[in-house]
């Protein structure tokens, strides 16, 4: 026997194939998740210590990431069961329990047991919201959420709040703020439609006016970011009920549903336009 033939031969080195890859980068939007229920905590923290404009900023910073978790999925092809679920427990965090503690210590706090009990409707519906549209989200018209959005109700009591970020002291403005509370609710768990504009394509329709648009958003952020936020959320917020309002009226049938392939694509949480 030669010695060629007794040497042990050197193992090749082999290297990950697609499947592996893909596994692996199932981590950056997770990451991103992780982001979202971080900066939620974070923000419930700063809320109980009294930080109330520093806890709004935190939760507006959570939507942030939210938002690209679910855009970083889709762009890494990492789109799993397991993100979409796992996504939906950290808005429970971010977009619930942090939000609902932000208005409890600006404004419901002088209510005592009512304003902890609408802080805590406010937690429930938004859970509520989370596992409705999880559960219809493979069947549903894509183009339209079902209730208000969860991002949206956060957003709506923390630009409340950061509109004056010192407590509530007046006993009358503190009933107003219980109804806000409750209204955003409400919204969250009702069925009236909301768009999630999925089915907008910027190749298809009007390219230019969208690119106006979009500029001119662009540009009201970087100018004044509040009132813009501010008067396109509250703009959203109306639009709903109007919406739904003027259908039931006019007893228009509701358009057929999208099928997938219709759909440009589909995102890792359903929440995120």
């Amino acid at each position: 026997m030669s010695l060629r033939e007794r040497r042990p031969r050197r193992p090749r080195p082999r290297h990950p194939g697609p499947e592996q890859l893909r596994r692996g980068i199932y981590v950056i939007p997770s990451l991103f998740t992780v982001g979202n229920m971080l900066a939620g905590f974070a923000a419930v923290l700063h809320a109980i210590e009294g930080r109330l404009e520093l806890a709004g900023m935190l939760i507006i910073l959570a939507g942030i990431l939210d938002g690209l978790d679910g855009r970083i999925a889709r762009l890494t092809n990492s789109t799993s069961e397991f993100g979409k679920e796992y996504d939906s427990l950290a808005d429970v965090v971010s977009f619930g329990v942090a939000p609902a503690i932000l208005a409890y210590q600006w404004g419901l706090r002088g209510m005592g047991r009512w304003g902890w009990l609408v802080a805590f409707l406010f937690v429930v519906a938004g859970s509520v919201r989370l596992a409705r549209f999880n559960v219809k989200s493979a069947h549903g018209d894509r183009r339209y959420f079902t209730g208000l959005p969860i991002p949206g109700g956060a957003g709506a009591l923390t630009l409340m709040v950061l509109c004056d970020p010192d407590p509530v002291l007046d006993a009358r403005l503190t009933y107003a703020v219980w109804g806000f509370v409750l209204l955003i609710s409400v919204l969250m768990v009702s069925t009236v439609p909301y768009r999630s504009f999925k089915d907008f394509n910027l190749r298809r329709r009007w390219p230019a006016t969208t690119f106006f648009f979009i500029a001119l958003v662009v540009g009201g952020v970087a100018v004044a970011w509040f009132p813009t936020m501010a008067l396109a959320l509250g703009i959203y917020l109306v639009a709903g009920p109007v919406e739904y309002a003027v259908r039931r009226f006019a007893k228009k049938p509701n358009p057929p549903p999208l099928s997938s392939a219709e759909v440009p694509s589909a995102p890792a949480h359903p929440e995120n336009p």
